[in-house]
């Protein structure tokens, strides 16, 4: 199984920065694209930003209009990290981010055999104050 571990949350003051960053663990043949999603009270979950990490496509990135400008997403220096630079913090980014993971591994006692997973970290909370 692969799991997703994150860690940067925190408390921040309005205009603020903070870095997310997400570690995947576990067998992985091939990691297609890690993403941030968001989640605030009474609100449905949404994606905040993308990151393509499979050949030719590698680095392609993508946000949301809210973000865009302020929320940098880009690959760590450990293999199958991503992390999350979030400047200009706003009250309305208030939410727990979840990391988000898409790619293959091997299955479990077959030889040359793999499936594709998606997994969700456990979510950090970030919390801007106004």
């Amino acid at each position: 199984q692969v799991q997703l571990v994150e860690s940067g949350g925190g408390l921040v003051q309005a205009g603020g920065s903070l870095t997310l960053s997400c570690a995947a663990s576990g067998t992985i043949l091939t990691m297609n694209d890690m993403s941030w999603y968001r989640q605030a009270p009474g609100k449905q979950r949404e994606l905040v930003a993308f990151i393509s990490l499979f050949s030719t496509s590698a680095g392609t990135t993508k946000y949301a209009e809210s973000v865009k400008g302020r929320f940098t997403i880009s690959t760590g220096n450990t293999k199958n990290t991503v992390n999350l630079q979030m400047n200009g913090l706003q009250p309305e980014d208030t939410a727990v981010y979840y990391c988000y993971a898409r790619g293959w591994r091997p299955v479990e006692g077959r030889a040359n055999y793999q499936t594709n997973f998606d997994s969700w970290g456990q979510g950090t909370q970030v919390t801007v104050s106004s």
